[in-house]
């Protein structure tokens, strides 16, 4: 599809101290410190093109190590491109298993669980965890949640009530997941020390804890980070972490942001590839318009998405998400070309990125969050 002179293809908000930065000298691959992945699911194909616009040419060597803090299918992403010299076949090889995954019939969460386990082993050997944990350039955080209560077992029934709880105790305060989760920061060990942004989990008001990432453990976070309760089984013990049951990290941190901390270097880029405009705290705040994140978290924040009218122009008028399984049940070729469609338009928006960024052009085109989490 051609695009039309005036066509919006790329949204790009920032908070007070990224505008500033920006504005008054671009955007450079040495000012970012940062970058955040969302969960999301499917929805992360409309960024295949950022992704390899951003990490494979834009920043693929970049001079000071940059944190990549993703949660469920932003830790699958950034455990793809953290694989140094496997980094752009990784990403391609996760790309194309997630998209051809298929069900004969409406799954249980133990065959889509299985699912997941297959398309992780199709892009992340033992040789993708060695290069990640040894990368000089990307020091990578996964974040999941170890279930309290009725998340402290796999049986549907009680995870059921405990999702009930969860999300009514949420309406009141999001302070209240406390109650139901603990924040699980899975990071590099050598992203420890004082400044790290990952850090920054650890001071807000729900009980957050690290864990440092190594061999025996890298896979089982990036698979707990995703599982989604009533949709997946959660992943047990994992080494090197408090026993428990691990659930999908979106529970707590669905549109990541980092909580605003005097601990944490503040003269950087947070850089966040996004699908939306819109940031949403946690997966159960999606249907509260007014839950939105505090602004002083996203002073340093880069937003860049997809505009409305870019999505609007895709097939469906939409970005891809969970629901297609069941739009596209037992019809997986029309889902699988919807999908490749979407990521082959997708690819526009990196060539987008990339000549607003050489060009200087991105100091007209960022904007101001107009408002809290827009």
């Amino acid at each position: 599809m051609a695009r039309t002179a005036g066509e919006k293809g790329l949204t790009l908000l920032a908070g007070p101290q990224a505008l500033d930065l920006i504005r008054d000298g671009g955007l450079s691959a040495a000012s970012v410190q940062t970058i955040l992945g969302a969960a999301g699911g499917p929805k992360w194909l409309v960024l295949v093109g950022l992704d390899r616009a951003i990490f494979f040419s834009w920043l693929s060597r970049p001079a000071t190590p940059v944190e990549l803090i993703g949660s469920s299918i932003g830790a699958w992403r950034f455990a793809a491109v953290a694989q140094g010299s496997r980094a752009a076949n990784a990403h391609e090889a996760l790309r194309e298993a997630y998209t051809c995954q298929t069900y004969d019939e409406k799954p249980s969460p133990a065959d889509i669980t299985d699912e997941a386990a297959r398309i992780l082993d199709e892009y992340l050997t033992d040789d993708g965890v060695r290069s990640i944990l040894a990368n000089p350039s990307f020091y990578l955080s996964v974040l999941s949640v170890r279930g309290r209560g009725s998340f402290s077992t796999d049986k549907r029934s009680v995870v059921a009530t405990g999702m009930f709880l969860a999300g009514t105790a949420n309406v009141f305060s999001r302070n209240n997941l406390g109650l139901f989760f603990v924040r699980v920061v899975f990071s590099d060990p050598r992203n420890g020390g004082p400044g790290s942004t990952a850090t920054a989990f650890m001071d807000g008001p729900i009980p957050s804890q690290r864990v440092a990432l190594t061999a025996d453990n890298l896979r089982a976070a990036i698979l707990a980070s995703g599982s989604i309760p009533m949709v997946m089984t959660p992943t047990v013990d994992i080494s090197g972490a408090p026993d428990g049951y691990y659930w999908d990290g979106g529970l707590v941190d669905y549109h990541v942001t980092i909580p605003d901390s005097p601990g944490v270097r503040s003269d950087g880029i947070v850089l966040f590839p996004h699908y939306t405009d819109r940031i949403i705290p946690g997966w159960l705040d999606k249907h509260l318009p007014w839950r939105a994140p505090n602004p002083a978290d996203l002073g340093r924040t880069l937003l860049v998405a997809p505009s409305r009218e870019f999505v609007a122009r895709l097939p469906y008028g939409k970005i891809p998400d969970r629901g297609d399984f069941k739009r596209f049940y037992k019809n997986d070729r029309e889902r699988i070309a919807y999908w490749e469609r979407t990521t082959a338009e997708g690819l526009r928006l990196g060539d987008e990125f990339l000549e607003l960024v050489e060009s200087g052009k991105i100091r007209e085109k960022v904007r101001a969050f107009s408002a809290p989490g827009t």
